[in-house]
C-alpha cells in the first residue's frame, strides 16, 4: 500500500479526459517513463535544461520555510544559536566560580603554610619580628604568586606589608575568630580590586595565639579558561550551523526522491488499484504497525482469522485470537509458514517486518489455509513434546547428589507426560556407593503414578526378575524391551502370576524396560508402565524411553560417586575423632558433632587427661570439606596428643602446633600442592581442679563461654592470635578461675557464624541459649543446638561441654621439704600417715621409696624450695617440686655404679611417671593404681 506523501513538481502535458480515463496508473507512469527517455535519457532530462532534483532547487526548498526541511532548518538553527549562548554563559559563571574557589584555596594555604613555617613563631617574639619576616613575606608571595602576605600581632598590627610604608598600620580585615584559634576567609573589595584573604593563627606549643598571617590574592589573577574556551565554542557553532543546513538539504532531497514525481492524483489511482488487488486475491493479508495494532486486514484475513468488523486499529492481543497466533502476529518478527490451529483450520504463516527498506515499523503477514498440514502438525507437536522432555530431563534430574531423590525425579518427570506409571529399581550397591553386580537382586527405589496403590512392588522391596520377565532380557541385552500388550506376554505374567493378574485387571497393559547404562556400568531399570492412556507404547517411545534413561543414569552414576566419596570421608573422620572420653574425675563432659550438609569437614574435639589431676580441651577446625580436610584434621589431633605429654602451657603447645603447621605448608608447596591449612584454627584449655584454675589460649578461634553456677554467661577475654600456620606473633594464655560447677563451653565457628549473619549475632544467641539451659552438660548440648539448628548447618559444628569439679583439701596433702637429706625420712612418715588416713595402707610401702628417691634427686640436683604433694585421685598421685629446671634422665646403671638406679625404681613402682616443667621450676610426678 502506497500512502500519498508530496506532489511532483513538474508534470508532462496530460492527454484528454476521456483517454485518461482508460488508462490505468500503472500504463501513465509507464508514459512518463517513456517520454522522459525519449527527451533526454533515463533522468529525465532534456538537453540544454536542469534537473528538477538538483542541489540548487533542494537548497531553495529548504529555505523556504514552508517545506518540512525549511522548518526543520529553521529549528536546528535556533537550536544550535540556544546552545551556543547557553554554552558561553555558563562558561562565564563556572570560570567566576573557578575563579573564586582557586583564590580561596591558595590564599589559605599560602597563610597555612606560612604560619606554620620554621622559625614564623619564634620572629613574632623576637625584639624586631619586622626585619625577620619581611623578606621571608615577600619571597613567599612571589614564589606563591598571591597579592600579599601579611604578619601581625594579636592586636592586628601588622609586621609585614608588600607596601613598607603600611607596616605597623592595623589590619583591615576580621581577625577575632582567628585570635580564638579558627580561621578566617572573608571576601572584600580593597584597594586592589576585588579580592580573597585568608586569616590563620601562628600558635605557641601551649596552644596560646602569639600572631597572625594573612595571605589573599585577588580574582582576576585567577582563572581565564573561559576566555580560551570561548573561540573553540564559537568555531564549534559554526560547524554546528553548516552540518545543520547540509542536513536539511539531504532531508529535503530525499523527500523528493521517495514521491518520486507522482502527483496527489496518481497517488489516489495507483492506491485504488492496489486496494482492489489486495481484497481479490485468496491469500489473507494484514498489516501490523509497531505498536501490536492492527492497520488493514483484507477480505480473505477477516473470513480466516473470523475478525470483527471493527478489528482495524485494535489490538492484535485483544482480537480473540489463539494466543500463539495473536503472539506471532504482534510480535512484527519474521516467520516463514510456520502452521497455527485457528479455530478448525491449520493457518501457515508468512511474516516480514516493512521497516527493513526504510518502511515504517510494523509486519505485514499472509495466511494460507493449510489444513491438510493437520496431521503433520499433530506428528511436529508430539516432537515438540518429546524435545521438551528431554529438556525437563536436562535441567530436573540431578538436582542433588543422593541417589534415591535422583530416582525419585525421573520417576515424577515421565508422569503422566510419557507413562501412567514410573518404577526405578537398583542395585543395593548403587545405594550406598559401590559398584553394582549383575545378576543380584535389584531394589525398589522410586514409584510415581497417576493413580493410588498399583499392583506393582512397593518401594523397599528386593526383587529378583524371572529370566522370561523383561526386565531380565533388557539387562542381559542391555537395552530397552517393548512389550506392546501385556496380556500377550507369557513371559512378563511369569514373573508373578497372582500379581500380573492384578496388574491387567487394573488396567496396566503396556510397558518399556530399560536398563540404566553408566559407561559399561549397568545401575538398575527404569519400567514405563502404560494404564489409562489406551495407545500402546510403540518404536518411537522406545527411542525416547531409551535417550531419557541414558540421560538420569549419568546422574545417578554421578550421585553413586557422590555417596561413595561421601562415606569415604565420614568413614574416615570418624576414625579420627574420638570415640569414647577418657576417664578422669575434674570434669563432666558432654559433646556434640554436626556434620555439614556438603559434606565432612575438618571440625574436632579432645578430652586429654595430664598429670597432676588435671585435663586438657582441645577444639579446632580446618577450614574447606572432604577428605583432605578430614585428613589434615587427624594429623592435626595427632600432634596434640603428642605435645599435651610434654606437659607444655596452652600458649607453648599452640606454638608448636603452628610451626607444625608450617612445615607442612611448606612440604605441600615443594611437592606442587595446592591445598595449605593456614586457615585451621585451635583453641587449648587446661583445667586444674586443685586450683580451680583454667588456662586458655586460642589460634584464630572463637572465644569459650563460661556459664557461672548462678546462671550467668561470659566470653572470657583470650587474646585471639593468628590462625595456625601463619607465624610472627606469639600465642597468650588467659588464666581464669572457675567455681565448681562452672560450665565450659567450647565450640567451632559453624554454631555461632554463617553467611546470612555476622559472629556477634550469633555470640549473642548463644549466650541466650546458654542461659536458659539446664544444668547439665547434656541439657546445656540439647538447648544449644535446639536453637541454633532450624536446618542442616552449612559448616561443621564440634560443641563440647565441660562441667567442672574440684578436688578437695581433704583429698589433697603438701609438705614443704629443707633442703637437708634427714628431711626425707620425715617425709616418707607424714605420707604414711595421711595414707593411713585414706585407707591407703596397701600403698605406704611403695610410696615411701617413690617418694624417698624423688624428695633425693631434689635435694641433691635441685633448687629450694622443694614441695612434696600427694592427691587422691583416680590413682594415688605424688609430686615433688623444685626451682631447678634440669630434669632427671632413666638410665641403666652399671654393676659397679653406686648410683643411677633411682628413676629407675620408680619406674617400676609407678603406673606413670614424668617430668613438667613450670615457670618456677619442674616437677617430678609419678601416678600408682587405687586397690
Amino acid at each position: 500500500m502506497v500512502r500519498q506523501l508530496g506532489r511532483s513538481r513538474t508534470r508532462p502535458t496530460r492527454p484528454p479526459a476521456t483517454a485518461r480515463a482508460a488508462r490505468t496508473p500503472a500504463s501513465e507512469v509507464s508514459e512518463r517513463r517513456a517520454r522522459s527517455a525519449a527527451d533526454g535519457g533515463p533522468d529525465g532530462r532534456r538537453h540544454g535544461h536542469r534537473s528538477r532534483w538538483s542541489p540548487a532547487t533542494t537548497i531553495r526548498s529548504a529555505l523556504s520555510g514552508r517545506s518540512v526541511a525549511g522548518q526543520v532548518f529553521v529549528f536546528q538553527v535556533v537550536i544550535v544559536l540556544l546552545l551556543v549562548v547557553v554554552a558561553v554563559v555558563a562558561l562565564v559563571v563556572q570560570s567566576r566560580s573557578d575563579s573564586t574557589m582557586e583564590a580561596r584555596n591558595r590564599s589559605l594555604a599560602v597563610a597555612e603554610t606560612f604560619a606554620n613555617a620554621p622559625g614564623t613563631r619564634e620572629a613574632l617574639t623576637s625584639p624586631d619580628p619586622t626585619a625577620i619576616l619581611q623578606p621571608r613575606a615577600e619571597a613567599a608571595r612571589e614564589a606563591a604568586k598571591v597579592d600579599f602576605i601579611v604578619v601581625m600581632n594579636t592586636d592586628g598590627i601588622r609586621y609585614t606589608h608588600p607596601v613598607p610604608d603600611r607596616i605597623g598600620h592595623r589590619f583591615v580585615g576580621t581577625i577575632q575568630p582567628a585570635l580564638a584559634g579558627g580561621t578566617v576567609v572573608e571576601h572584600i573589595t580593597g584597594t586592589i580590586g576585588p579580592l580573597v584573604q585568608a586569616v590563620v593563627p601562628v600558635k605557641a606549643p601551649d596552644g596560646r595565639v602569639v600572631g597572625l598571617v594573612s595571605a589573599g590574592i585577588t580574582t582576576e589573577h585567577v582563572g581565564g579558561a573561559a576566555n580560551r574556551q570561548l573561540p573553540m565554542v564559537l568555531f564549534t557553532a559554526a560547524g554546528a550551523l553548516v552540518m545543520a543546513t547540509a542536513g536539511t538539504a539531504l532531508v529535503s532531497r530525499r523527500l523528493l526522491r521517495q514521491t518520486r514525481g507522482l502527483g496527489p492524483r496518481e497517488m489516489t489511482r495507483m492506491y485504488e488499484h492496489h486496494d482492489a488487488v489486495l481484497h481479490a486475491v485468496r491469500e489473507g493479508v494484514i498489516i501490523v504497525d509497531g505498536d501490536g495494532a492492527l492497520l488493514l486486514a483484507n477480505d480473505e484475513a477477516r473470513r480466516l482469522l473470523g475478525l470483527p468488523d471493527d478489528a482495524e486499529g485494535r489490538r492484535v492481543l485483544d482480537l480473540g485470537l489463539p494466543a500463539d497466533t495473536a503472539e506471532l502476529l504482534a510480535s512484527g518478527r519474521v516467520a516463514t509458514d510456520e502452521v497455527r490451529l485457528v479455530k478448525d483450520r491449520l493457518l501457515a504463516i508468512n511474516q516480514r517486518p516493512t521497516h527493513l527498506r526504510g518502511g515504517p515499523h510494523g509486519s505485514v503477514a499472509t495466511l494460507r489455509d493449510s489444513t491438510e498440514l493437520r496431521a503433520l502438525s499433530g506428528r511436529a507437536e508430539v516432537a515438540r513434546e518429546r524435545l521438551d522432555m528431554l529438556y525437563a530431563a536436562g535441567v530436573g534430574i540431578g538436582t542433588s547428589l543422593d541417589v534415591t531423590r535422583t530416582a525419585e525425579e525421573l520417576a515424577d518427570l515421565a508422569v503422566p507426560r510419557f507413562a501412567d506409571f514410573v518404577t526405578v529399581d537398583l542395585f543395593d550397591a548403587v545405594l550406598s556407593g559401590e559398584q553394582p553386580e549383575v545378576g543380584t537382586q535389584l531394589r525398589r527405589t522410586a514409584l510415581a503414578g497417576v493413580g493410588k496403590d498399583p499392583p506393582l512392588y512397593p518401594v523397599g522391596e528386593r526383587i529378583r526378575f524371572v529370566p522370561s520377565s523383561p526386565q531380565a532380557r533388557s539387562l542381559r541385552a542391555g537395552r530397552a524391551t517393548l512389550e506392546p500388550r501385556l496380556r500377550e506376554a507369557p513371559g512378563w505374567q511369569a514373573q508373578d502370576f497372582e500379581l500380573t493378574s492384578q496388574a491387567l485387571e487394573y488396567g496396566i497393559h503396556s510397558l518399556i524396560t530399560a536398563p540404566l547404562r553408566a559407561g559399561s556400568l549397568i545401575l538398575g531399570m527404569v519400567t514405563f508402565w502404560r494404564a489409562d492412556n489406551p495407545e500402546p507404547f510403540d518404536a518411537e517411545d522406545l527411542a525416547l524411553a531409551e535417550e531419557l534413561v541414558a540421560r538420569a543414569a549419568v546422574s545417578i552414576d554421578n550421585a553413586r560417586r557422590y555417596t561413595r566419596e561421601h562415606t569415604m570421608a565420614v568413614t574416615l573422620q570418624r576414625s579420627l575423632l574420638p570415640r569414647t572420653l577418657p576417664e578422669q574425675s575434674a570434669l563432666e563432659i558432654a559433646y556434640r558433632y554436626l556434620p555439614a550438609q556438603a559434606g565432612v569437614g575438618g571440625d574436632w574435639f579432645d578430652v586429654l587427661p595430664l598429670s597432676g589431676a588435671r585435663v586438657a580441651l582441645v577444639v579446632g577446625d580446618v577450614v574447606g570439606h572432604g577428605l583432605h580436610a578430614a585428613a589434615t584434621m587427624g594429623r592435626l589431633r595427632t600432634a596434640v596428643h603428642n605435645f599435651s605429654s610434654l606437659d607444655l602451657a596452652p600458649d607453648e603447645l599452640l606454638g608448636l602446633l603452628d610451626e607444625l603447621v608450617a612445615r607442612i605448608d611448606q612440604d605441600e608447596a615443594a611437592e606442587g600442592g595446592s591445598a595449605p591449612i593456614t586457615g585451621a584454627t585451635c583453641l587449648y584449655a587446661i583445667y586444674d581442679p586443685v586450683v580451680r584454675r583454667c588456662a586458655i589460649a586460642r589460634a584464630g578461634h572463637p572465644p569459650p563461654a563460661l556459664v557461672r553456677p548462678d546462671g550467668s554467661v561470659e566470653f572470657p577475654d583470650v587474646s585471639a592470635g593468628p590462625p595456625l600456620g601463619l607465624g610472627g606473633l606469639p600465642f597468650e594464655t588467659a588464666e581464669v578461675e572457675v567455681a565448681e560447677g562452672t560450665r565450659l563451653v567450647l565450640y567451632t565457628d559453624g554454631l555461632v557464624e554463617d553467611r546470612e549473619r555476622d559472629i556477634d549475632v550469633g555470640l549473642d544467641l548463644l549466650r541466650a541459649a546458654l542461659e536458659q539451659a539446664g544444668p547439665s552438660p547434656e541439657d546445656t548440648c540439647r538447648a544449644v543446638l535446639d536453637s541454633r539448628l532450624a536446618a542442616r548447618p552449612s559448616d561443621d559444628i564440634a560443641l563440647l561441654v565441660a562441667r567442672t569439679q574440684a578436688l578437695g583439701p581433704d583429698r589433697v596433702s603438701a609438705w614443704d621439704v629443707p633442703s637437708d637429706p634427714a628431711a626425707v625420712a620425715e617425709v616418707r612418715a607424714s605420707v604414711t600417715r595421711r595414707l593411713t588416713e585414706w585407707g591407703l595402707q596397701d600403698l605406704g610401702f611403695t610410696t615411701e621409696l617413690i617418694l624417698s628417691e624423688l624428695v633425693t634427686n631434689a635435694i641433691r640436683y635441685g633448687g629450694v624450695p622443694i614441695r612434696v604433694r600427694v592427691l587422691r585421685d583416680r590413682s594415688l598421685i605424688c609430686e615433688v617440686f623444685d626451682s631447678s629446671n634440669t630434669a632427671p634422665h632413666l638410665r641403666y646403671a652399671a654393676m659397679t655404679d653406686e648410683g643411677g638406679r633411682g628413676l629407675f625404681l620408680v619406674a617400676q613402682l609407678a603406673e606413670r611417671w614424668g617430668t613438667r616443667y613450670l615457670p618456677g621450676g619442674k616437677v617430678i610426678w609419678a601416678e600408682q593404681p587405687l586397690p
